[in-house]
């Protein structure tokens, strides 16, 4: 699945829920979901800045594609970190650096997250491209 079929899927699926609250309990069904970052890579160095809560994340390139695993202390962050990985892992460098992710938009989730989560969802989406840009470089 492309990156812009799976920001579709979830634009679909998030149409389904009436309210807020409704949104609010399957972004963290989702964070349930999340591959979760081994315990060796819960360190400083793969701690989002910008992010309220603490959001770790790990990206691993195996045959051209970035996986992705995370974790946070907080559940909607880890929801939130989730949606990312959903629609980020497992494409190309290339993919992931170009990628438009206009489904946090079309969702509504600027306008109904925190400013503070706001910032810390953006901080989420530079570090995943700041991540394929330097595993492009690498590999």
């Amino acid at each position: 699945m492309t990156i812009n079929e799976t920001q579709d899927e979830l634009i679909g699926d998030f149409a389904f829920y009436q309210d807020w609250m409704e949104k609010y309990e399957y972004i963290i069904q989702l964070g349930k979901e999340v591959p979760l970052i081994k315990e060796e890579y819960k360190t400083e160095d793969y701690i989002i800045k910008g992010c309220q809560s603490k959001v770790w994340l790990f990206p691993e390139l195996r045959d051209g594609k970035i996986f992705f695993t995370a974790d946070s202390d907080a559940i909607i962050t880890k929801g939130l970190v989730s949606l990312m990985v959903k629609v980020l892992s497992g494409h190309s460098p290339e993919e992931i650096a170009k990628a438009d992710l206009y489904f946090i938009d079309q969702i509504g989730l600027k306008e109904h997250l925190s400013p503070t989560r706001a910032n810390g969802l953006l901080s989420m989406v530079k570090q995943m491209k700041l991540y394929a840009v330097a595993l492009s470089a690498k590999g």
